[in-house]
């Protein structure tokens, strides 16, 4: 199985580098900007996995180098600026730089996997929908997967049950607009309660990213292994049920917008849309999100 990176950088390569120790993909390619850097990663990785029993082949291209790959993950992006607060800054200037990489793509890789993951994710996976005409089963985002593994990690504490046994999901937009879905949440078939305090919880999480920004200037290792997680559930056929942001089809009656919904998802991409059984409430909060995320993909 062939995985092509696009943004060999602090993301792509925690990607790269899980894929490696996962053993998930025969070949990687590293596409970016700075081909000497992309080298130089490549170089780096490939003496790394020496170590391993199944060495891949890992090298760096061009963008015709990604020809024939199964999954094809953006990670590209502007310079995040200083001081941030809200990812759809980016929106206009990584609109831009979709333009120049997802059209000579979509010819080169026509029968790819297209995994976004470069910010606002939600109206970049619209605009790579757009750009690519691919089909919708086979263009997604990383979404609000992060968001409902820091959310879960802070329930696990709290309730004292490993965060692989909870069942909560963030869902919406990756942004300010995300919330936590309380109504569907259990662990063990029992109701995790919706209190003030777990919503609480769901807001730390939402601000974690610009935390961890501010703290270290970048974000990579959680979002490199939720794009890992993603790509292995492909490569494996794993029908793994994920929140990620994908077309809406008519949840809510919102259509033709991305945003988070649970999905699973398998080899031929989103296998099913599911629809959970949100409360009044909840059901407000996704469609306020789906008209800001609106917003933003009508200005690019």
């Amino acid at each position: 199985m062939k995985v092509s990176i696009i943004g060999p950088g602090s993301v792509g390569m925690a990607l790269a580098y899980t894929l490696t120790l996962r053993q998930l993909a025969e070949e990687i390619v590293l596409v970016g900007r700075d081909r000497t850097k992309a080298e130089g990663e490549a170089l780096d990785l490939s003496h790394a996995q020496a170590f391993l029993q199944a060495p891949a082949t890992i090298r760096a291209g061009e963008l015709e180098d990604v020809a024939a790959s199964d999954i094809v993950v953006v990670c590209a992006s502007i310079p995040v600026p200083e001081g941030i607060t809200d990812r759809n800054a980016m929106a206009e200037a990584n609109a831009r730089l979709m333009r120049e990489i997802l059209p000579p793509l979509a010819e080169i890789a026509p029968h790819c996997m297209l995994l976004m993951v470069s910010n606002p994710v939600d109206p970049l996976t619209s605009l790579a929908l757009e750009l690519t005409g691919f089909p919708p089963q086979r263009v997604f985002g990383t979404g609000t997967l992060v968001d409902s593994i820091r959310f879960r990690e802070l329930l696990s504490k709290m309730v004292g049950i490993h965060p692989d046994d909870i069942r909560a999901y963030i869902l919406g937009e990756h942004g300010d607009h995300q919330f936590p879905a309380m109504s569907v949440a259990q662990a063990g078939g029992e109701r995790i309660e919706d209190s003030a305090v777990h919503r609480e919880l769901s807001a730390r999480a939402k601000g974690f990213g610009i935390e961890v920004f501010r703290k270290k200037g970048n974000t990579c290792y959680a979002i490199g292994l939720a794009a890992a997680h993603v790509v292995e559930a492909i490569l494996r056929d794993e029908r793994r049920t994920l929140p990620l942001s994908v077309r809406i089809d008519g949840f809510l009656g919102v259509d033709d917008v991305c945003m988070s919904l649970p999905v699973v998802v398998g080899r031929t991409g989103i296998v099913r849309l599911i629809h959970p059984n949100l409360n009044q409430e909840e059901e407000v909060a996704f469609l306020k999100a789906a008209e800001v995320v609106r917003e933003v993909t009508k200005s690019l």
